[in-house]
């Protein structure tokens, strides 16, 4: 199977669409490592740079508009957010990195917590890097995955903001990216294009989710 084929049948998104209409609610946000959670639930963890669209990800997946708080105000994410679904998976919004609204001091800090959490968080499942559709990925991107590769996290590249993309010029993103990722050893060989506004892609992240938390409807 080629990486643009779909790895998924028709059963399995179909599972992951009812696995993810079931309750999802916010737990809490941390500021500091020892206000973690317990590990007792397995977990994913969305990352990237400020105002990529993380938390409107989260809320498309889940398929609520507010459940987390999106900003047009880049950085506006300063702590380690939990978010449970089904009482089964917990999904995790780090602060985004590159440019933020603060001073140098409070960025060092936020960004330092979501790299000690991916560190040090023994039931993370997966990471999810994502990446704008529109610019791929760029130099700021590099210190992420060097230190998804240091801390040995598995990670999958998602592509947001597909929909403003023509489906050719998204097909060559993800050929670039996995061009980029293919000698990184802890990325995950399939890359995925999304659209929070138009569903694009998560059916198929769903379903990436389900598999890697080895959790069915």
């Amino acid at each position: 199977m080629s990486d643009l084929e779909e790895p998924f049948d028709a059963e399995a998104l179909e599972a992951a669409r009812i696995l993810f209409q079931r309750k999802a609610e916010f737990v809490m946000g941390a500021v500091a490592i020892a206000g973690l959670p317990d590990p007792d639930l397995p977990e994913v963890a969305f990352a990237g740079r400020s105002n990529v669209g993380k938390s409107s990800l989260i809320n498309a997946l889940v398929d609520r508009k507010r459940l987390a708080r999106a900003s047009n105000e880049p950085g506006r994410t300063r702590e380690v957010n939990f978010f449970v679904l089904d009482d089964r998976i917990r999904l995790v919004d780090l602060p985004g990195y590159g440019f933020a609204r603060a001073s140098r001091d409070t960025v060092n800090k936020f960004q330092n917590l979501g790299r000690d959490y991916l560190r040090g968080r023994p039931n993370l499942t997966r990471a999810y890097l994502l990446i704008d559709a529109r610019h791929g990925l760029k130099a700021v991107d590099a210190e992420a995955l060097d230190a998804f590769d240091t801390a040995a996290v598995s990670y999958q590249i998602v592509l947001t903001k597909a929909d403003k993309l023509k489906p050719a010029d998204v097909a060559k993103v993800v050929e670039a990216t996995l061009k980029a990722i293919s000698r990184r050893p802890a990325a995950f060989p399939r890359v995925i294009a999304t659209s929070s506004e138009t569903g694009l892609g998560l059916p198929q992240l769903r379903a990436e989710i389900a598999l890697a938390c080895a959790v069915t409807a």
